[in-house]
């Protein structure tokens, strides 16, 4: 049966709501997830949520952004500290939970494009600093994914899915990320070097027992390198999806792969369960694909954006759907 989920991110910025996030995560869809806050400040975001799971490392938030450090600062203790809470909220809420928990932490390649050196410029810009960064987040989640199977799923790293978020991918494979002057973009990662950075983490989580899955939902998103490196599953925008993709995401449906299909608006949009359906159907069949229990229907992207309103709302049809789908 198709299932339902959401890509992470929601609305709020207090611990209040966080616990309502926590209940529709955990109430309003098949597939549940640990839900993100953005709104929190820097370590609540992508980059700063990711780093508390790093592993080894040292790192401090500057003016600029995150930078790497001799050792951590205080906001990175910060933020493990509030990854630590949020997981106490979920573990609450997870009380005899028997089905599949998501958690999302930002890839290798995101992090190296956001996270700075400890002189300046883009971990990007240096080999030997991407592949450490890439390693100590391999290694931290392993401890994530387990940290979570016990507070979640009693133990069972097989009932977790780990959601790589990579939406800086496709501009590093293109050379598109800016240098430090913002007047050049860094030289791009060759394909083999995008792929073994990939294959670490994605490595770690499944080697944890979790399956791995990598989600983007910016133009360009590569279904075949991030397979090729390990992902058992993609996370789509519908929106940013082209005919050149078809075949690589029909062939991970047929290869018994996690697909999750990003079809609802991330922001108020007057659209019915009856209309998403259809789109969805007709992209089925465009890739000559039956509804399947490895199917699961989201919203295109996060939703810290969005009101509550319209995050209950998108949540709700995205279930819809996937009934409907049957």
């Amino acid at each position: 049966m198709t299932s339902s989920s959401g890509i992470g991110s929601m609305p709020g910025d207090d611990a209040r709501d966080y616990a309502e996030a926590v209940r529709l995560a955990f109430g309003e869809v098949d597939l549940a997830f640990v839900p993100e806050l953005p709104a929190r400040g820097a370590t609540a975001a992508i980059t700063g949520r990711s780093l508390a799971v790093v592993s080894g490392l040292g790192v401090d938030l500057q003016p600029a952004g995150w930078r790497l450090t001799d050792a951590s600062g205080i906001d990175h203790r910060r933020a493990r500290s509030l990854l630590a809470q949020d997981l106490d909220a979920v573990e609450d809420q997870a009380q005899g939970f028997e089905g599949i928990v998501k958690l999302q932490v930002a890839g290798p390649w995101t992090l190296a494009a956001t996270v700075e050196k400890p002189r300046g410029d883009k971990v990007l810009s240096d080999v030997g600093a991407r592949r450490d960064l890439a390693q100590a987040l391999a290694e931290g989640v392993r401890i994530h994914v387990a940290d979570v199977a016990r507070r979640v799923t009693g133990g069972d790293a097989t009932r977790v899915v780990v959601q790589l978020d990579e939406p800086a991918l496709p501009a590093v494979l293109a050379a598109q990320v800016p240098t430090a002057s913002g007047f050049g973009r860094h030289r791009k990662v060759d394909l083999p070097e995008a792929s073994a950075a990939l294959e670490w983490v994605l490595g770690a989580a499944a080697e944890s027992g979790a399956t791995p899955v990598v989600h983007c939902c910016a133009p360009g998103f590569p279904i075949g390198l991030v397979r090729g490196a390990g992902a058992r599953g993609v996370c789509v925008d519908l929106d940013q999806l082209v005919a050149e993709q078809y075949d690589d995401l029909a062939q991970a449906v047929e290869d018994g792969d996690r697909v999750f299909l990003g079809a609802l608006p991330t922001s108020f949009a007057e659209v019915s369960e009856k209309q998403v359906t259809e789109r969805v159907l007709r992209v089925l069949d465009m890739l000559g694909l039956e509804p399947s229990e490895r199917l699961t229907i989201t919203p295109a992207c996060g939703l810290a954006g969005a009101t509550p309103d319209w995050a209950r709302e998108a949540l709700r049809l995205s279930s819809a759907v996937a009934a409907n789908l049957g």
